[in-house]
């Protein structure tokens, strides 16, 4: 069997994919990667659909070792990866063997890195998803962040993956980091529960991410946002990005862990583009929200989907022009699986 070893866990290190979405009628979160821009450019290096389950890491990442030989890319943070003690690059599709060791020396930017493996990850779905709910204790490998000792089935590589080792995103396509972050926001669906002092105090000042940083949600803290007459609501649904403003007065933007309704008003919702930022966001990074109209919102994103499509067409064409009479096989010989490369002579 095809299995990635865990020999440390790191900090937190969970398997997610794009989310568990139809669900959240019944209360289940949609859950899924803090940063899908990075899960998705990880599986198009590797050859996985973009929905494929990766491993997500945060800031201390885990020590690996690879019981399997295909492919690797790791995206988002860099956090000091290292392939059997030598640099390993981000944004590559990395060629690893059995026995290889992956490791992980500390943050040195960003917050959360994605590790896609070829094939993906041998785990069963939860509700049509392989993404991991901590909370609920559902969903990834055994409901769970990652433990040492544990032992992470991987599903054999297809298609002509051989033909991707190599391939690079360029840089163009990658994400860059800064802790001072500006977010587009729609207002509303509560805007009108906010004083207009408010709402300027609101769109005009600088936050800072707390130690309260995780993946239900920023607890952010700066100047108090003021109500008109109280912060609570009727519950409602919680929309990802959704910027509620509880009785204290800071924001608290909720990200993919979070509850499925609230009752608490939320002056405004980030949009899907710019949550791929504040994802790589650590305590103490500055955040500063600017308005925008739900038309632009949606250009935006039209113009985000453009650029991974754009990015995908690139890698296709690339992989296209490498020459290779190179066949890759796995051969199961007494339940043992062996790479083989066959090449004509």
């Amino acid at each position: 069997m095809s299995f990635i070893k865990v020999i440390k866990p790191g900090f937190f290190t969970t398997i997610q994919d794009r989310g568990r979405y139809g669900f959240q009628k019944w209360g289940i979160p949609v859950a899924g990667a803090m940063d899908e821009y990075a899960l998705r450019l990880a599986n198009l290096l590797v050859g996985n659909n973009q929905e494929e389950g990766c491993l997500e890491i945060t800031l201390l990442g885990p020590t690996l070792q690879f019981n399997m030989e295909g492919l690797i890319a790791l995206t988002g943070a860099d956090l000091g990866a290292k392939l059997n003690g030598t640099d390993c690059p981000l944004y590559e599709a990395i060629w690893v063997k059995k026995g290889d060791i992956l490791e992980f020396t500390g943050v040195k930017s960003g917050c959360r890195a994605y590790l896609a493996v070829s094939g993906g990850f041998d785990i069963p779905e939860v509700l049509g998803s392989k993404s991991t709910y901590v909370r609920g204790k559902f969903g990834g490998f055994k409901g769970r962040p990652l433990q040492a000792g544990d032992q992470i089935p991987v599903a054999g590589p297809s298609g002509s993956w051989e033909k991707l080792r190599g391939l690079q995103i360029p840089v163009e396509f990658r994400t860059g980091f800064t802790n001072q972050i500006n977010l587009r926001v729609v207002l509303g669906p509560q805007s009108d529960s906010f004083t207009k002092s408010g709402i300027d105090t609101f769109l005009n000042s600088t936050y800072k991410v707390t130690n309260e940083a995780d993946r239900m949600g920023y607890r952010l803290e700066g100047p108090k946002i003021e109500h008109k007459s109280g912060a609570d609501i009727i519950s409602d649904g919680i929309p990802l990005g959704a910027v509620q403003v509880p009785g204290h007065g800071f924001p608290i933007v909720m990200m993919a862990d979070r509850q499925t309704t609230g009752g608490y008003t939320k002056i405004a919702t980030v949009i899907t583009p710019d949550l791929n930022k504040l994802a790589q966001a650590k305590p103490g990074d500055s955040i500063s929200f600017q308005a925008v109209s739900l038309e632009k919102a949606h250009q935006i994103y039209r113009e985000y989907e453009g650029q991974i499509k754009k990015l995908k067409e690139y890698l296709e064409n690339t992989k296209n022009t490498v020459k290779s009479t190179k066949k890759a096989m796995i051969l199961r010989i007494n339940n043992k699986e062996y790479y083989v490369e066959i090449e004509e002579v």
